[in-house]
């Protein structure tokens, strides 16, 4: 069992560091598209850098391979205290046990990226308020109507935005569109961005027929 857990140490060390290259090359193998152009029509969709995760199924398999490590080593390290002291051979179920509670702790975080991809969830290393707040900052944008921003993939992220332009900057939205894009392809890395914009319009409140009638 001491040499069996020794080899299996051994590979499994190899493993993880091929696996740990494998994911830092291919988080570095695609460089970033070019920016869509802007449209005619208040609307536009950007493509831009994105922070590098690498791929989901490179980092499962290194988690996996870890997991092994781990076992491996549970494993060696009761063969050791067998070996040497016979009468704890319970340390062998122990330290299963203990190194299976490591090895479900190093998957959560796969799990709960995996579930953000599928669920389309905000990623989380962005936060849609700060977002919100820089696109209201723009010099000519009176509010931000609607922002959605979900993960396509670990390293790919895509954003709608929805603003409300002050009345007299209407002939500015192509200005305004340019820097709103720009904000969120370069300082949040959006994969993809769509950009809409509208003039912002103050309208009158309803009021009902027997107030009307009330107050004449």
């Amino acid at each position: 069992m001491l040499i069996t857990a020794a080899v299996g140490v051994a590979v499994n060390l190899i493993m993880g560091f091929l696996l740990n290259q494998s994911g830092h090359l291919h988080s570095h193998s695609h460089g970033p598209p070019a920016a869509a152009p802007s449209s005619a029509h208040g609307h536009s969709h950007g493509h831009g850098p994105q922070q590098s995760h690498g791929s989901l199924a490179v980092r499962a398999a290194f988690i996996h391979a870890l997991g092994d490590l781990l076992q491996s080593i549970g494993v060696l390290v009761a063969a050791y205290i067998v070996r040497f002291k016979p009468e704890y051979k319970i340390a062998d179920p122990i330290c299963t046990y203990i190194f299976s509670v490591l090895v479900l702790f190093t998957t959560v975080r796969i799990i709960r990226d995996a579930g953000i991809i599928v669920l389309e969830g905000v990623p989380r290393h962005l936060d849609v308020t700060r977002i919100k707040e820089d696109l209201l900052k723009l010099e000519d944008v009176h509010s931000v109507d609607d922002l959605n921003v979900w993960a396509l993939t670990t390293d790919k992220t895509a954003a709608v935005v929805h603003l409300q332009l002050i009345p007299s900057s209407a002939t500015k939205w192509e200005e305004v569109q340019s820097k709103a894009r720009l904000i969120l392809v370069k300082t949040y890395g959006i994969y993809r961005c769509t950009v809409q914009l509208q003039c912002y319009r103050q309208t009158s409140p309803n009021r009902c027929t027997n107030c009307q009638i009330s107050t004449a």
